[in-house]
């Protein structure tokens, strides 16, 4: 029994981390986001605002925890950020039209449809980097 979870925990370890991450950027979002809200009175501008603290965050912890990437050097850096970003901004967008829609038009719950949201952009967002941004290049 204990080498057959030691297997599942060595099979699914990126995407074990990649939770472990991604909650944690949630609550870096959240604690941005919810301050902004009660202040703006707008759940997609304050969406916007913790969305820049929460992929920053990501960033530099999915890097190296998660993908293995650890060459920092600008060469590397730029073109990998922009892909991280470019794909966080996609995301961006799904959960801001959720926001818009649903908190802002229809005046539905603004913790729940958050949460949902927030749920839908953390495996969309694994999907893109895994595919995207921190592929390993075949040899």
């Amino acid at each position: 029994m204990r080498s057959k979870i030691e297997m599942l925990l060595k099979k699914y370890r990126s995407q074990l981390i990649y939770l472990v991450f991604g909650v944690l950027t949630t609550v870096v979002n959240y604690l941005i986001y919810f301050p902004c809200d009660r202040l703006l009175h707008t759940a997609w501008l304050s969406n916007s605002i913790a969305w820049v603290f929460a992929v920053l965050f990501a960033y530099v912890t999915n890097k190296p925890f998660v993908f293995g990437s650890h060459d920092w050097s600008m060469k590397t850096v730029a073109p990998e950020f922009i892909k991280f970003v470019g794909t966080r901004v996609a995301s961006l967008g799904v959960e801001n039209l959720i926001l818009l829609v649903t908190v802002d038009l229809l005046g539905w719950n603004r913790i729940g449809w958050k949460l949902f949201a927030s749920v839908l952009v953390v495996i969309l967002n694994y999907v893109g980097s895994k595919l995207l941004v921190f592929r390993k290049e075949k040899q």
